[in-house]
């Protein structure tokens, strides 16, 4: 198939159309074919959309680059809605054939479906059984080539995009296909990365953090695909400045560790810095990766931090629409931190809560939802599976327990609370960081290294907070070791 597509468009009269009709009034813009109504199951947009000026110079940027590129906008900031814009536009001005969205996990394949709905769409949802959808796009794959349809929308999870059912039909895909990677860091994989198509030509990925954490090979891969990452990159002072999120009060708790977790965190901390010293591609270092996880555990589920936990929600038992992430591991007296943190909150201290897990059916999921803003319950405990694309913009509150150096977990995290919300007027975030213990010396220059960038992340997020100077001023505590310590 040839994906010479790309050439052949006139890309600047594109972006120059859409700018056209961008520049009339509102009144004159509902007049416009633009927001006709159709039967056909074809992208239209809705009629009370009003796009932001920075996802429609996204747009514009998009088709000034031919058709490809990476919109790295903050979590929040409105990467699906700028999506499905470029997805309309090319059907009004190119005839553009197929969507085909893939997205690392179930829960934002049905999230995409609710904003699919609202353009009109009626998207083939391909995940799980095989007999589900297999059958469905065959036939709609050949009312496409046949003239019988004008556009199909296709939404599929990481997983089954590399399987042998939906990759059978990729040949099958037409000329004007545009294919969305969304979370699009999770597709730098090698085996995801092998998996996309080379004749699709037409190519945007979302994601908030493009780069792939001790992976540079697999972050170039990306780009190679997908294309160069597209100005104007939103940030989280941006999206607060525009209003595309709310403004926080941020809370850092500082925590030390136990004697005993010293004592293991040191001996992490020194065969890390021998394993880095040998090789730093974290997606060929397996010995690496596994002592990062390993330390990354440990920190996350500390001790003292459950100390801190009640001591902290003692005087809170009122709050409500809170966020609690746990990490993955298990306490000193080998019990899953996220059962600590439910049996402290819901059984010592009467707090309502549920847990939120990778396991939780998603019919659960929106039942707690619902909970959640009917007041039943008052929080969410939960590990990674919130950390991406998760929509409960009601959440005002965060406890985070667990974080890891990867700063794409550090953005997501802090950035999930932050999505507006009817009657919400700012967010709150309580974040324990644990103060590395006394190190030897060798070990502490390694330390000191790995220190100095995730403090980087903790400054600039609390120098955007509205109590900035007071959240400042804990973490200098942080950064007096990065300077003094020897």
């Amino acid at each position: 198939m040839n994906i010479e597509i790309n050439k052949r468009i006139n890309w600047d009269i594109i972006a120059q159309n859409y700018q056209e009709k961008n520049s009339y009034k509102l009144a004159e813009k509902k007049a416009n074919y633009y927001y006709k109504k159709s039967s056909d199951n074809v992208p239209i947009l809705p009629e009370n959309l009003i796009l932001r000026d920075y996802q429609k110079q996204a747009i514009i940027n998009w088709f000034k680059n031919k058709g490809r590129g990476i919109l790295k906008m903050a979590t929040g900031s409105g990467k699906t809605i700028t999506a499905l814009g470029i997805t309309t536009e090319l059907y009004q001005q190119i005839n553009l054939e197929v969507l085909l969205v893939i997205c690392p996990f179930r829960h934002l394949v049905l999230q995409w479906a609710e904003e699919m709905i609202k353009f009109n769409l009626q998207p083939i949802l391909a995940f799980e059984n095989i007999n589900n959808w297999q059958s469905e796009l065959s036939l709609q794959l050949y009312n496409i080539h046949n003239h019988q349809q004008k556009f199909i929308s296709i939404i599929t999870t990481n997983s089954t995009f590399i399987s042998d059912g939906f990759q059978s039909q990729i040949p099958f895909f037409p000329e004007k296909t545009l294919i969305i990677g969304d979370e699009a860091h999770n597709l730098g994989a090698p085996r995801l990365l092998s998996s996309l198509p080379a004749t699709i030509g037409l190519r945007l990925a979302l994601s908030a953090t493009p780069e792939r954490h001790f992976d540079e090979e697999g972050t170039d891969f990306l780009i190679n695909y997908f294309g160069k990452v597209l100005q104007p990159e939103f940030t989280l002072a941006n999206a607060i400045k525009k209003q595309a999120l709310v403004k926080y009060n941020y809370h850092p708790i500082l925590v030390e560790l136990t004697d005993i977790e010293a004592l293991y965190y040191a001996k992490l901390t020194k065969k890390i810095g021998w394993s880095l010293s040998q090789n730093n591609n974290l997606e060929d270092n397996h010995n690496l990766r596994s002592l990062l996880i390993r330390r990354s555990r440990l920190i996350a589920t500390a001790n003292n931090k459950l100390i801190a936990l009640k001591e902290l929600m003692s005087e809170r038992l009122d709050m409500k629409a809170t966020l609690f992430y746990c990490g993955d591991g298990y306490t000193n007296k080998n019990e899953r931190q996220l059962q600590a943190v439910t049996r402290i909150l819901g059984k010592e201290l009467n707090y309502r809560v549920n847990t939120y897990t990778a396991e939780t059916p998603l019919e659960e999921r929106q039942k707690i939802k619902q909970q959640l803003v009917s007041g039943e319950l008052q929080g969410i405990v939960a590990i990674r599976c919130l950390d991406e694309g998760i929509d409960i913009p009601m959440i005002e509150n965060a406890v985070i327990l667990a974080s890891s150096s990867n700063p794409r977990q550090f953005i997501q995290r802090r950035g999930r609370i932050l999505r507006p919300h009817e009657g919400k007027k700012e967010a709150t975030l309580f974040d324990m960081i644990v103060i590395p213990p006394v190190l030897e010396r060798e070990v502490w220059e390694i330390e000191r290294n790995l220190i100095k960038k995730e403090l980087k992340r903790f400054i600039e997020f609390a120098s955007l907070a509205n109590n900035a100077e007071e959240a400042k001023k804990t973490l200098n505590t942080l950064q007096q070791l990065t300077v003094n310590f020897l």
